[in-house]
């Protein structure tokens, strides 16, 4: 042990204790950055430069797109797209016309990402003024073609913007987005169709303020009965509202990526009042009407659904029941009628229990409607 201890030290190099030891010239820059892991800000500014470079194959600029899409997940991500300046280049990126339709495909869905339950990166998407651009999508022409798969993907990014985001909802307005929302619900395909349905029953939503306000005015006219599914929906959104820190709080941060920000504001994710106005005006309320009454078929050449998708069906539904019963709104007598007519043949069919599992509402919401429509 002695003679091994001797040899290690004869054989060592002395090191001067002022002399700072030499750095490592053998270390890999890039194998210390696959240990340690790059800053995703570089990553998704890396990633994006390659997908913006037109002389790259269409497989690498897809995945550079489908990694980007990963990283704005990240809720910190996506709020740095505006501090990196990548959302200009993103929406240039959707709008050119030499982008391959897989190029735009991914970008809405990149959008859809990062804009999602996010006001901060709303409000900075919002200020392209995009309504316009992506509402395109779902109003294609022989020149500007548009697959099932991007329409879709146009929804998903729509919605991201525009839910809780009355501000989101006035550009739509200003777009006419409602007409082209409008003629969505009869789409080809019928997944978009669901989508658009889907969209437009969650901006009709009331927020828990005007749950509140709704169900204030109600207490003095009837006792309070069981809880519907559309005041379900809204009553969790209240409660996670006043789960958020708000103002009033001690300790209470307020930041701009967190829907608490929005608490000192409510009319800035209210959406409920623009959207009922937005289906009375436009006729949306008899489109969905006639969407069960007479159900639109779908597919490429109208050869599906000659009697109707129960999914599409049954969000169609909830739109009116919030509408009728949770908004208190009223159809002009004709439509009435014929919703009326259908509901009741609906309910001879499959009965109350039977409904309440076609459309996946509850049977206070069924017999709400029943309700409403004079079926009672």
């Amino acid at each position: 042990m002695q003679s091994l201890l001797r040899w290690s030290i004869e054989n060592s190099t002395p090191n001067d204790a002022g002399t700072p030891p030499a750095p490592r010239s053998d270390l890999d820059p890039a194998i210390i950055d696959q240990i340690l892991g790059r800053p995703d800000a570089e990553l998704m500014k890396e990633n994006l430069q390659v997908a913006l470079d037109e002389e790259r194959e269409l497989d690498d600029r897809v995945q550079a797109l489908d990694n980007f899409e990963m990283l704005v997940e990240n809720i910190d991500n996506a709020n740095d797209l505006e501090k990196l300046k990548l959302w200009e280049l993103l929406h240039g990126l959707l709008t050119s016309e030499t982008s391959e339709d897989d190029i735009k495909r991914l970008v809405l869905w990149i959008v859809g990402t990062a804009v999602q339950n996010n006001p901060s990166a709303q409000t900075s998407y919002l200020s392209f003024n995009p309504l316009p651009s992506l509402l395109s999508f779902l109003s294609p022409t022989p020149s500007h073609p548009s697959p099932a798969k991007t329409r879709s993907r146009a929804v998903y990014a729509l919605s991201g913007l525009l839910k809780h985001n009355s501000a989101a909802v006035d550009q739509l307005t200003s777009a006419n987005g409602w007409e082209i929302l409008k003629a969505a619900l009869g789409d080809s395909d019928i997944g978009v169709r669901r989508k658009v349905a889907f969209l437009v029953g969650t901006l009709l939503l009331p927020s828990s303020a005007e749950e509140e306000q709704q169900q204030q005015a109600q207490s003095s006219t009837s006792s309070v009965g069981t809880l519907s599914t559309s005041t379900a929906l809204a009553t969790a959104t209240a409660s996670t509202a006043t789960s958020l820190h708000t103002p009033n709080s001690s300790n209470a941060p307020i930041h701009p990526n967190s829907h608490a920000s929005m608490l000192t504001s409510p009319s800035f994710f209210s959406t409920s009042a623009q959207t009922r106005q937005a289906l009375e005006e436009h006729g949306i309320l008899e489109t969905l009407v006639e969407g069960l009454v007479n159900p639109v078929p779908f597919g490429e050449d109208g050869e599906d659904g000659e009697g109707g998708d129960e999914e599409f069906e049954g969000k169609c539904v909830a739109i009116l029941n919030t509408y009728l019963v949770s908004l208190k709104g009223q159809l002009p007598p004709s439509q009435k009628e014929k919703l009326a007519t259908f509901v009741k043949g609906q309910l001879e069919k499959v009965g109350v229990d039977g409904l309440v599992d076609r459309w996946s509402l509850g049977t206070e919401d069924i017999e709400g409607l029943k309700s409403a429509l004079g079926l009672i």
